[in-house]
């Protein structure tokens, strides 16, 4: 052995004189970090994932955890994470795996822009008192309307597209069953339902279980084609085709066999324990006029009676590629920026490639504004989005609406650890092991996205009053209402907005 052992990433130590030897720490850790011998909790710390199910269960707080208890001699270039995957591959000769966004320390653009709020001049509004308007319509707009007169009566003439209507402006983005549990599924389910806005049912087909909430569900049809038939097709409220994904833009999709039980093999129509790759590219599409056909045949196999959304990774021509989408007749684009979540990805591809969804969505509002088609599609922003001060900022550089992920997951009781794509979930989340998922009550954690999701829409409103702003509407490209903090000049000029104090 050349390498040897490193330093493990987290060190754990019990408390003796408060451990009372209950043993649910042996219990809840499906990584097998303890393990009970008579009267002693014994640790393996190097199996710690850093899940906190041990600190959540203990009954006595008398757990602790370190992060890099011994560490590696400091270096700037050398970091501990680049040197930890050189022996990984050195051992292994693969790619590493990872879950989860980007783990890079890049500077979030969120926190470097800054909302605006009324003073004396233009008074603000008070969200308690007056009426405010989240409703938010994601689909095509007419570029106007025509209406007939008729002895008095007035009645419209334009045709409108099918659009969906969202009681907030946000929306919880698509995850498969099989990348998280059924119960997480059913737990987003009954939350957006109870919210009035909707959810993605991500790659793999829908499960009969959910069928109650098909009317809150965007079906997705990925370069797999996983679950997709007309059945599927037809109990979306929307369709939603991936191009790419903001954590591994290029690439497709990666569900591990251990997370393919019987049950996600039925859905989405593979055997059993075998990985489900799903190919980089459609390969029905190579080009706009590609892209165009599948939308057409999508909404002509479902009566044109479903808005077809687009889902593209937040890439350096990510506007050139909107204003094509904007022209398939697609009903909305959505723009996954590249801190967006997953249940497995290529390390190499979720920390280094992409770019982040504050300019990419900026430059698609640019873009399809500067040729006048901007009511042609609606713009959905994913991938980072936190707290709902991020969702404002979002909107005001030109989003419609947003998909949240780990924001979601966060809410049910994930805490981050990272380790999705190796099934273990102890919170009952990114897992297929029965007495895992059985951890996860849909009822309670249903209620917990629905508070976060209610909470992020007060948080709004307070924020648009704040600004005197009384419609959802008024904020959408409003980019007067921002301000850039120590942003570069040229990130401004992507993004549109002035820096503070002008």
């Amino acid at each position: 052995m050349t390498i040897g052992s490193v330093p493990v990433r987290f060190g754990i130590t019990i408390d003796r004189a408060r451990c009372m030897l209950c043993g649910r720490c042996v219990e809840n850790c499906p990584y097998d970090v303890f393990r009970r011998d008579e009267d002693t909790i014994h640790v393996n710390s190097r199996k710690c994932v850093a899940c906190h199910r041990c600190v959540a269960m203990c009954p006595r707080d008398a757990i602790s955890i370190r992060q890099r208890p011994v560490d590696y001699r400091d270096h700037p270039v050398w970091t501990e994470e680049v040197r930890e995957a050189i022996y990984n591959q050195a051992r292994t000769g693969k790619i590493i795996l990872a879950g989860m966004g980007n783990a890079k320390p890049y500077p979030v653009i969120f926190d470097r822009l800054v909302l605006d709020a009324c003073q004396v001049t233009n008074p603000s509004i008070d969200p308690l008192r007056e009426p405010m308007e989240l409703r938010t319509y994601i689909g095509k707009k007419p570029k106007k309307l025509e209406f007939r007169y008729d002895n008095g009566d007035i009645s419209l003439e334009t045709t409108l597209s099918p659009n969906l209507e969202l009681a907030t402006p946000i929306m919880v983005g698509h995850m498969s069953y099989g990348a998280i549990s059924l119960n997480a599924q059913k737990s987003i389910a009954m939350a957006v339902k109870e919210t009035g806005t909707f959810m993605g049912t991500g790659e793999g087909g829908l499960h009969p279980s959910l069928y109650p909430y098909q009317d809150r569900m965007i079906v997705q049809v990925a370069s797999g084609r996983f679950g997709v038939n007309i059945d599927y097709l037809e109990r979306g409220a929307a369709i939603e085709i991936k191009i790419g994904q903001g954590a591994k833009p290029g690439i497709g999709g990666h569900l591990p066999g251990e997370k393919v039980c019987e049950d996600v093999s039925c859905t989405r129509m593979i055997p059993v324990g075998s990985d489900a790759i799903s190919p980089a590219p459609h390969h029905d599409i190579y080009s706009i006029e590609d892209l165009k056909q599948l939308v057409r045949s999508l909404k002509e196999a479902t009566s044109w009676q479903k808005p077809v959304f687009v889902k593209i990774a937040a890439v350096h021509n990510s506007a050139a590629i909107a204003a094509g989408i904007a022209r398939s007749s697609a009903d909305a684009v959505v723009i996954d920026g590249f801190r967006g979540g997953t249940g497995a990805a290529p390390r190499v591809f979720r920390d280094h490639v992409g770019i982040p969804v504050e300019a990419a969505v900026a430059s698609v509002d640019a873009k399809l504004r500067s040729q006048g088609i901007r009511n042609e599609v609606s713009i959905i922003a994913s991938g980072g989005i936190r707290e709902s001060a991020d969702v404002a900022k979002i909107i005001a550089l030109g989003a419609d609406a947003v998909y949240i992920g780990t924001a979601a997951l966060v809410a049910m009781g994930c805490r981050v650890c990272g380790t999705c794509y190796r099934g273990l979930c102890p919170w009952g989340i990114a897992t297929q092991r029965p007495d895992l998922v059985a951890r996860l009550d849909p009822e309670v954690a249903s209620k917990q996205v629905a508070n976060l999701i209610h909470a992020w829409t007060l948080e709004l409103s307070e924020l648009m009053g704040a600004a005197g702003i009384n419609s959802i509407e008024s904020l959408r490209g409003n980019r007067d209402r921002l301000r850039g903090y120590l942003l570069d000049e040229s990130t401004m000029r992507v993004l549109d907005v002035k820096p503070v104090g002008a």
